[in-house]
């Protein structure tokens, strides 16, 4: 068991279909011991700049730096590191959900993903693999598959991006939004006018991002 109000590093170690380990950080509000009930849940996805064997790099931007600051944070956190010259992908992710469930108060309602950069191409990855297992999910300067978007059009989604994006090109979220838009999706969309790659700082220091989170519960597909 994690102490509350901090993040502390675990491993976790998965044997079926084939053996891997990830690291992640995992935090547990302040309040976690002492007000017993199911706690919604968080899965931060980190960007590239961040894959390696130190952990310490998670927490350089994002969720994973904000509740280093904030031990009163109203949600689990969840955020793995993805291994050197990896990218994430949705099945060891999803494992990893599967046994913080099974381990702590999560309220399977109120599953919510997000990431920046590579973790924003994966945070619409696994919610197009898993599209029934979030309440919602917010891609930063990301992309996927737009002819794949449609399982999504159940789900509401709040996407980022910077309009001067140099790294993954400001179309790369046009295209998963209009794909998402075009089958009566539940879609979001914020555009930073003046803004490069980095989306994520004003989007994650932006309190509206986790009251929209907060505000739904996962929803009944159609």
């Amino acid at each position: 068991m994690s102490s509350c109000g901090v993040q502390q590093p675990h491993t976790f170690r998965q044997f079926r279909p084939h053996s891997r380990e990830l690291h992640y950080l995992l935090f547990l509000p302040s309040t976690y011991a002492v007000h017993p009930q199911r706690w919604p849940l968080m899965l931060f996805l980190h960007g590239a700049g961040e894959r390696g064997d130190d952990l310490q790099l998670v927490k350089r931007h994002g969720v994973a730096k904000i509740v280093e600051e904030q031990p009163a944070f109203p949600l689990l956190v969840v955020s793995p590191q993805c291994p050197p010259t990896e990218a994430w992908a949705p099945e060891p992710l999803l494992a990893l959900l599967d046994a913080i469930e099974q381990h702590y108060d999560v309220d399977p309602e109120r599953l919510y993903v997000t990431g920046l950069s590579m973790g924003g191409f994966g945070t619409w990855a696994v919610a197009i693999a898993a599209p029934d297992r979030f309440a919602a999910i917010a891609p930063i300067c990301g992309g996927g598959d737009p002819s794949r978007v449609g399982v999504l059009r159940h789900l509401p989604v709040w996407a980022f991006h910077g309009a001067r994006d140099l790294i993954v090109p400001l179309q790369r979220t046009v295209e998963m939004v209009e794909a998402l838009r075009q089958c009566g999706g539940n879609v979001r969309f914020t555009v930073y006018p003046e803004v490069g790659h980095d989306a994520w700082t004003a989007t994650y220091a932006n309190s509206e991002l986790y009251a929209w989170f907060l505000a739904h519960t996962r929803p009944q597909r159609a």
